[in-house]
């Protein structure tokens, strides 16, 4: 599938401060951070039920596009990565399949308990945000050896009160994973790994009070990340190491959108993934930016801004100008910007070309 950007050519900030649970990330600076430029997908109903056993065959998959490869989660920061990454998205009137194809030459993995922390291993994770509000999404990691991890995510980590569900289920889960190679064997070169997972409607949607189901045209957040380590082979078994030429071991992180930090939980720069009601192979629909994503973008760049007006005069502004919107929007946009000021919080909205007004306030919800 052609690689499609939803561009919108403005300049963006964000404090990346995390929960108790995660380490403190140092705020990024209006100038540092990434540009905003996710890509997009078009999800296609599959040609007939998928069977998840891991093997991504022609007759299931064949007519299903893949995503663009995927690249380092910092963007062109960093070298793009040394092995392939790609992935497939298809639906049917029971849920959602994702599989993904990794090019591997030594395919490993040690964790069997599930809900353990799966990315301590080599693994393939997804990410969905079903509301495009940056709030209430999920996460789903797996590992070759088919141990996984499904969580629910209040919030960000960087936004106060955040609340992580680790015991948290999709209900109704099927995964699967198969290894062109062989597992764990240091003394042959593998050729990859494989996995398939499918959602239920039901359990994807749980997040949405009264949502079934997509409807076409619909648009959902999704990211997927694969975390690689490097190793060695030392007494007969794979062994961590630092990455050529550094001194501390730390992990890869190929993404499909990259956030420009190493910090995957910014769910404004996921992709978006566009339904059809069209079978795979009988025809293509064109990605359709929706006009209010323009507007929503200005405000997440008033909350990085608020963020960073906090972190350094030690509370919000009540005073719009003082955010200097003019900086990474049209005048005709400003002009349409609302801030409502109170002690310790704030609410920002905009008027969208749709005539709808959207709204965010300091934990980053956008409705």
């Amino acid at each position: 599938m052609k690689k499609q950007f939803f561009l919108f050519i403005l300049p963006v900030l964000a404090a990346a401060t995390g929960c108790t649970s995660k380490p403190q990330l140092r705020d990024m600076t209006f100038e540092e951070r990434y540009p905003f430029n996710p890509p997009t997908y078009i999800c296609y109903k599959a040609t007939e039920p998928i069977t998840v056993d891991g093997k991504l065959t022609e007759k299931e998959w064949g007519a299903i596009p893949w995503t663009s490869d995927f690249t380092d989660i910092e963007g062109d920061k960093q070298p793009a990565p040394f092995m392939q990454t790609r992935a497939k998205m298809a639906y049917d009137d029971q849920g959602m399949y994702f599989a993904a194809l990794m090019e591997e030459p030594h395919v490993w993995g040690t964790i069997r308990e599930h809900d353990a922390v799966i990315y301590h291993d080599n693994d393939f994770e997804i990410f969905l945000n079903p509301t495009n509000d940056t709030h209430n999404y999920l996460e789903y990691e797996i590992n070759a050896l088919g141990t996984d991890w499904d969580l629910y995510l209040s919030k960000p980590y960087r936004d106060a009160g955040c609340m992580v569900l680790n015991n948290w289920e999709f209900i109704g889960k099927k995964a699967a994973v198969h290894i062109d190679g062989t597992l764990n064997n240091p003394k042959d070169t593998d050729k990859a790994w494989s996995v398939e997972v499918f959602i239920p409607w039901h359990s994807l949607y749980q997040v949405i009070r009264g949502k079934e189901k997509p409807e076409a045209g619909e648009q959902i957040r999704v990211n997927f990340s694969r975390v690689e380590w490097t190793t060695e082979v030392k007494d007969g078994k794979y062994v961590k190491v630092p990455k050529k030429g550094e001194d501390k071991i730390a992990e890869y992180n190929w993404v499909w959108a990259p956030t420009g930090m190493i910090n995957i939980h910014l769910p404004e720069y996921w992709g978006f993934v566009q339904f059809s009601d069209k079978t795979a192979g009988s025809g293509e629909d064109a990605f359709v930016a929706s006009p209010d994503e323009e507007s929503k973008w200005i405000l997440r760049n008033l909350y990085y801004r608020q963020n960073e007006f906090k972190n350094r005069f030690g509370e919000y502004t009540a005073n719009l100008q003082e955010l200097k919107p003019y900086e990474f929007t049209t005048p005709e946009s400003a002009a349409k910007i609302r801030l409502a000021g109170i002690p310790g919080s704030y609410e920002i909205s905009i008027e969208a070309p749709s005539g709808k007004t959207w709204h965010i306030r300091p934990d980053g919800l956008v409705w």
